[in-house]
């Protein structure tokens, strides 16, 4: 019986690494606009396995593995290559360099996460999500291609910029919360966070998903803005200051 519920999010599992490659097909044939879908069409399915693991009750080893594997696919290999397809390609050798990141260093991180994880559930990531390093890429593509086959003029010039730094905050300590799973307990335990989720799902449905890469930019920028804050706030004292804070003798 355990076998038979175990297939359920794996197979959502396997069709999100299916929509990876075939982003990566599209991207090949210089299709931009469908390989971006099809990315975003692989975090659904990601999200779903997710879904479908915890309703099964079959979270396991396995599991974690083969996601991360499809993950690696269709948000590291995938955006990777289209960014190179579609713009990078105009660098050259530093163009490869800088498209490649985003699977070399989302693999790191997705490696990192193996190791690290203590059960299933988790209030928090440590560096960007893959996932949301990808939807991010894509959506910038979908909102600033022009005739489905490259990016306006200030777009282009500002997309390697882009990409270094989603890579870079991948393998980040920088602490990104998870989505929340509107159970009782989790409205009850993160209010905010819950409606902050449902308002920017109406948002997007509004806009017509117009509004995504702007929504995923405030995710990353406040994830950047929260950590440098807390870094502020537990910053030991220098030892000039200590040396000013006069000391008496009890």
């Amino acid at each position: 019986m355990m076998i038979t519920r175990a297939v359920v999010p794996t197979l959502f599992t396997v069709l999100n690494m299916f929509c990876g490659f075939l982003s990566i097909v599209h991207s090949s044939d210089g299709k931009f606009v469908e390989a971006s879908y099809l990315i975003i069409l692989a975090g659904v399915f990601d999200s779903l396995d997710g879904v479908m693991a915890r309703l099964t009750k079959s979270s396991s080893a396995f599991g974690v593995e083969i996601d991360s594997l499809s993950d690696v696919v269709s948000f590291g290999a995938a955006p990777a290559f289209l960014v190179y397809k579609l713009s990078l390609y105009q660098l050259d050798v530093w163009g490869i360099i800088i498209s490649s990141l985003l699977v070399i260093l989302g693999g790191i991180r997705l490696a990192r996460f193996n190791v690290q994880l203590v059960g299933f559930d988790k209030d928090f990531f440590s560096g960007l999500p893959i996932p949301a390093s990808a939807i991010a890429v894509v959506s910038y593509v979908l909102t600033f291609i022009v005739d489905e086959n490259r990016l306006e003029g200030m777009a282009s010039s500002f997309f390697p910029f882009l990409v270094i730094v989603l890579s870079l905050i991948m393998v980040s300590t920088i602490k990104y919360d998870t989505l929340p799973k509107f159970s009782g307990k989790e409205i009850k335990k993160h209010p905010i966070k819950v409606i902050s989720v449902f308002f920017s799902v109406l948002l997007v449905l509004f806009t017509k998903g117009e509004a995504i890469v702007y929504l995923i930019a405030a995710f990353v920028l406040f994830g950047i803005i929260r950590h440098v804050v807390s870094l502020f706030r537990h910053h030991p004292k220098s030892e000039e200051e200590i040396e000013e804070v006069p000391s008496y003798d009890i």
